[in-house]
């Protein structure tokens, strides 16, 4: 009985070891900064089928079955980059007009593609967010004047349309108080357990019932009322390397919103190199500064921190996209900063910038005006790439 017990702990202290060892041998890699490492799988996604062509990604979003869904716009297709033969003889092997929702598994198999002008009459002009929820929908939404955010089914069959436009299709002028018609409704998330809609418009964080499209709350930087936001350019700056100036309000372009498990709201301010942090009633937490002596896009005379031309200085401002890790404590924000061609890996608790990836270029693993990013449940970070990136890159983890 004794060797029978002995054998038992023998095999029990072996099977430890080999977990203890496996579990070793599977954790990420750090950089001496403490920093998780990644490396582009370069073969990742391979071409598009059925001679689709691949243009500008403004939004990815993964699932929760981590499905990528990801917005192919065509606005800045080139003349040798899209033919549309209309079923005549093919001119070139390359390329014609894709479906502008896609959505692919991790090995880079397209399962879902639907969606173009055709598609809805008011499908968006200028395509910037598309997000995939639980209950088997999916929301695409756009920054144009007459554009709104639209629910369709994962095969693409319509829902339901949020609406809130302008009734003339213009612009409206910018009134931080009006909540009945709104300007760039693009930038949006989800909160699918509290049935609510975040949406960034001018200064501000406004947030709908996610069903009804009613109006529920809204806030401008550091928690302000909405009477309180000014409806006035944010001054601009000289830039000498420094941070910009102080600025309570938002500062625009508000660019990207993402919520935390542990119900904490993250907004992205092009125009300040910072993320505001804020309870989900829109009480002000904190201050998170990313590459914050970069020049920023703030409106003004001194456009872009003293640049004014695209020739000079083709993007300004660090905070294009953000996405939170997706381990159980949600412990970096993977920020995508097309000015500095990078993705920094920021701690979330402490805020601090750990390290980065990417550098500018147009080779497995650079980066060229990125402006979507998104993870999975291994880890695993995507990117895309606008104006003549046109591309979207897989990072996995180092182990």
């Amino acid at each position: 009985m004794r060797t029978f017990q002995s054998s038992l702990s023998v095999v029990a202290i072996v099977m430890a070891c080999s977990l203890a060892t496996n579990a070793q041998a599977q954790a990420q890699a750090m950089d001496e900064n403490g920093s998780p490492v990644f490396q582009v799988d370069p073969f990742w996604p391979g071409p598009l089928p059925n001679r689709w062509g691949m243009q500008q990604v403004t939004g990815i979003n993964v699932d929760h079955e981590d499905i990528i869904w990801f917005l192919n716009r065509p606005n800045g297709a080139e003349g040798d980059e899209i033919f549309d033969d209309e079923g005549g003889p093919h001119r070139q092997a390359c390329c014609v007009p894709s479906p502008e929702v896609i959505a692919m598994d991790q090995d880079g198999n397209v399962i879902h593609a639907w969606g173009n002008a055709d598609h809805h009459p008011l499908w968006p002009v200028s395509l910037q967010t598309v997000i995939a929820t639980r209950d088997g929908h999916v929301w695409v939404a756009g920054l144009g004047p007459r554009d709104s955010i639209l629910k369709f089914t994962r095969e693409g069959e319509f829902v339901w349309d949020f609406d809130h436009r302008s009734p003339d299709g213009q612009r409206p002028p910018e009134d931080n108080t009006a909540t009945e018609i709104l300007d760039q409704k693009g930038r949006f998330q989800l909160d699918e357990d509290a049935r609510e809609i975040y949406i960034l418009s001018w200064k501000r964080v406004l947030v709908y019932d996610m069903d009804s499209g009613d109006f529920k709350r809204g806030w401008g930087g550091h928690g302000m009322p909405l009477d309180e936001i000014t409806n006035d350019s944010i001054p601009g700056y000289d830039w000498d390397g420094s941070q910009p100036p102080d600025e309570r309000n938002f500062v625009p372009a508000l660019h990207f919103i993402e919520i935390s498990n542990d119900g904490l709201v993250y907004v992205g301010e092009r125009g300040q190199n910072r993320m505001q942090v804020f309870q989900k009633d829109g009480t002000w937490v904190r201050d998170i500064y990313v590459a914050a002596g970069t020049p920023a896009e703030r409106l003004g005379p001194t456009m872009c921190g003293g640049v004014t031309t695209r020739k000079e200085l083709p993007a300004c401002g660090t905070m294009y996209k953000m996405a939170i890790s997706r381990d159980a404590d949600e412990s970096y924000l993977y920020v995508a900063d097309t000015a500095n061609a990078s993705v920094h890996i920021v701690d979330r608790q402490s805020g601090e910038t750990l390290g980065s990836f990417g550098g500018n270029g147009r080779y497995a693993g650079q980066l060229h005006w990125i402006n979507a990013i998104a993870t999975d449940s291994d880890n695993n970070i995507y990117t895309g790439e606008v104006e003549q990136g046109k591309r979207i890159q897989k990072f996995v983890p180092v182990r």
